[in-house]
């Protein structure tokens, strides 16, 4: 088993399933609604051990997932969703060692799990305008230990990107439509696009420009997360869900679009195996 060291980041999680983040630090206390529990107690102990407070409230010390960090962020604007992330990450095919550019630092959750996933040979480059953003993107970053892989550009990217044959770029800002030149300009052809917006008038001016900058393969989707009340007697979905957080742009530049009129064609559901409905 695995021992919980002093600097270890710890998910602390109580019988309500509520929880927090903690940075274990030798002689320090953290004092919660339910009890006071002190550092130095829980140092040492194995992952999925059962702690008490001084008032003898349990709680499990559990190595928190990037899904739990990402929801605890500090911010100062809104984040992109986890649920999203993943599909994001996916469709930039961002992999250990790779470089990847994102426009629209905000408070960082993107960047951090960019930073997560491209490794420590990897390299993110995350642009915004307000120094203020950044700053409390890097402090979120330097908590969890990956500033390291991330290089902060304080730039207006009207003036385009500093770096060529960027293997996937995304963009989290409010007029996308605006920057595609730029965007091309940056991305190498064959490369991963992406962009989130949240209305459908963005959209619709994300695709017009898309198409005049020679981008193929363009897809609009968005992503909805029900969770289920997990009782085995009566489990059904709880009364929430995660629904309408915003609207995914997925697009490949090309070296030279096909010329004739594309026909419309149903989109067939696909699988998780791969395979359509259509047999």
């Amino acid at each position: 088993m695995t021992t919980i060291l002093a600097g270890d980041l710890v998910q602390l999680v109580g019988r309500d399933h509520k929880y927090r983040l903690v940075r274990l630090q030798p002689g320090a206390e953290l004092h919660t609604h339910r009890g006071m529990l002190k550092h130095d107690d829980m140092i040492g102990k194995s992952w999925g051990s059962r702690v008490d407070s001084h008032i003898g409230r349990p709680f499990y010390l559990l190595p928190p997932s990037l899904h739990d960090i990402l929801r605890d962020t500090k911010r100062s604007s809104q984040i992109i969703f986890p649920k999203d992330i993943g599909y994001i990450l996916l469709k930039l095919s961002i992999a250990p060692g790779m470089t990847v550019v994102e426009a629209g630092t905000g408070s960082g959750a993107l960047t951090t799990a960019l930073a997560s996933a491209v490794g420590p040979q990897g390299r993110v480059i995350s642009y915004d305008s307000r120094a203020d953003m950044q700053t409390l993107a890097r402090h979120n970053l330097e908590a969890l230990g990956l500033e390291g892989r991330v290089d902060f550009r304080l730039r207006d990217i009207t003036q385009g990107f500093e770096e060529t044959d960027v293997p996937s770029l995304f963009l989290d800002v409010a007029v996308p439509h605006e920057y595609i030149g730029q965007v091309r300009a940056a991305l190498r052809p064959g490369g991963f696009f992406g962009s989130i917006v949240p209305t459908t008038n963005q959209v619709s001016m994300l695709l017009s420009s898309l198409e005049r900058h020679e981008f193929e393969f363009v897809e609009v989707s968005e992503l909805s997360l029900r969770y289920y009340k997990p009782v085995p007697e009566r489990l059904r979905p709880t009364d929430r869900m995660v629904a309408h957080t915003g609207y995914l742009i997925f697009a490949r530049p090309v070296l030279e679009k096909i010329a004739e009129k594309k026909e419309d064609v149903p989109v067939e559901e696909i699988q998780p195996d791969g395979d359509s409905t259509g047999g």
